[in-house]
């Protein structure tokens, strides 16, 4: 006859006292309320960054935006009062059908700049051109002509024929009589400022 097998059971090894094989050993069941640790490396920590200024919808600004500041309005009567007293000291030389068409280009160039049709840089460089004008610097008006033609020439097309022969008539005025023209405004300007003078 054949011997049964013989019967194990873990409890009774228990019970008898016999060694526990590590093999066969119970992992003691873990405590209740303990998190669990995690061996996994935490992730790198991520320099902070400060949030930029905002722009009024919410939008972050460029770099540099903040400290740009708006450039300043240029108005019509800085440009066109220069370029009319320029064009009335021309009229004692220069035929009157030149100065007529000069004054109707004139009269474009301040209905385009009160309809709002020029930009600002065309407003700019214009300024630009008059103060040059007014110091007798002709060929840095020249130049700055000679740009607006070449970077703005469908907002500038119609009128600056007329301010490139002003300047050209302008240039070509003798020079006493602008300095005749000149004594006399500073004559006048006198004599409203100090009425009732007598001659001697």
């Amino acid at each position: 006859l054949t011997a049964p097998f013989p019967a194990f059971s873990y409890g009774l090894q228990t019970q008898a006292g016999a060694p526990a094989d590590p093999l066969t050993r119970r992992a003691p069941p873990r405590p209740r309320g303990h998190p669990q640790v995690s061996t996994a490396e935490p992730p790198p920590i991520l320099p902070c960054r400060r949030p930029g200024p905002a722009s009024p919808r919410g939008a972050p600004l460029q770099p540099g935006t903040a400290a740009r500041l708006p450039e300043p309005r240029v108005s019509a009567d800085t440009v066109l009062a220069p370029l009319r007293a320029a064009l009335d000291a021309c009229r004692a030389t220069v035929q009157k059908q030149v100065c007529n068409d000069i004054g109707r280009r004139l009269t474009v160039l301040e209905d385009a700049w009160a309809q709002g049709k020029l930009s600002a840089p065309v407003r700019k460089r214009m300024s630009l051109l008059v103060q040059e004008l007014q110091q007798q610097r002709w060929d840095a008006a020249d130049e700055i002509h000679r740009s607006l033609m070449v970077d703005h020439v469908n907002e500038v097309s119609q009128w600056m024929v007329g301010v490139k022969r002003l300047i050209a008539e302008r240039r070509d005025l003798p020079t006493g009589e602008t300095d005749s023209a000149d004594t006399e405004t500073t004559t006048e300007t006198t004599t409203e400022t100090e009425p009732g003078q007598e001659e001697p």
